[in-house]
């Protein structure tokens, strides 16, 4: 079933990076949110569960510090984090280093601060996280329902409307 599943990820996201150069997708089947795992570190929060977020809509935000496509969507997760929090929503940044320099908790936590990003962070740097959710890109968007599972993904730039929408939509789920 997880091949299965990947290979229909990769499948989607590739048809929709050849026709609009991102991908964005309601997923037709959703899947459980993978446990955050092999977290070096948490930064701006105490250590984070899927378990225990059931219940709250979560956007997890794989991103590393020097990537711009990372950089120019950093706005819009904050926006999101600020607009909607008080809602139910929850943003995780799950920070998966793309350069050996990018594993250094001590620049993480100076981007973080230079950046202002001001909700959880989690050090990824053994990529446990990222292979659990079988990511492949930065910056990748993972909407997760109330009940825990995976319903929308984004890779890439742009579709911000779309993406706001799906949280929109999540959020007045019961």
């Amino acid at each position: 079933m997880l091949s299965r599943l990947k290979t229909f990820t990769i499948v989607t996201a590739l048809a929709a990076t050849v026709s609009t150069g991102a991908s964005a997708s309601a997923l037709t089947k959703s899947f459980a949110a993978p446990e955050f795992t092999g977290i070096e570190k948490w930064l701006n929060s105490e250590p984070l569960t899927m378990q225990q977020l059931r219940g709250k809509v979560v956007l997890v935000d794989f991103w590393t510090y020097t990537c711009i496509n990372c950089i120019n969507t950093l706005p819009y997760v904050k926006s999101w984090y600020q607009k909607y929090k008080d809602q139910g929503l929850v943003v995780v940044g799950v920070h998966t280093p793309e350069y050996p320099f990018e594993r250094n908790t001590d620049n993480v936590k100076t981007a973080i601060k230079r950046l202002g990003v001001p909700y959880p962070v989690a050090q990824d740097n053994q990529y446990a996280t990222w292979n659990a959710y079988h990511n492949q890109y930065w910056p990748a968007v993972y909407l997760i329902d109330k009940k825990g599972q995976v319903v929308y993904t984004h890779f890439g730039e742009g579709q911000y409307g779309q993406t706001e929408e799906a949280i929109k939509k999540l959020l007045a789920q019961p």
